[in-house]
């Protein structure tokens, strides 16, 4: 009996820091992307300054969410 409830609790911290982990991962190779693009993007038209940086804040909501999840995955029962 308590080896199975060691098990749920360490099945439990593997889907969190998968949550984590995974969104994490996806918004550094999307920013990577962003940010090769934007730098192109910025040589010719350095007007867009403003409008890169917010393109390269919007994929941090991912690890937001990621971690929202990660916390309800822990927390919730």
């Amino acid at each position: 009996m308590q080896t199975v409830m060691n098990l749920d609790k360490v099945l439990l911290a593997f889907a969190a820091a998968l949550s984590i982990g995974i969104s994490a991962i996806a918004t550094a190779w999307v920013q990577s992307r962003i940010g090769a693009s934007g730098a192109g993007a910025l040589a010719e038209k350095p007007e867009l300054t403003a409008t890169i940086i917010i393109m390269l804040a919007i994929p941090e909501t991912i690890v937001i969410l990621g971690f929202v999840i990660a916390a309800m995955i822990l927390l919730g029962k």
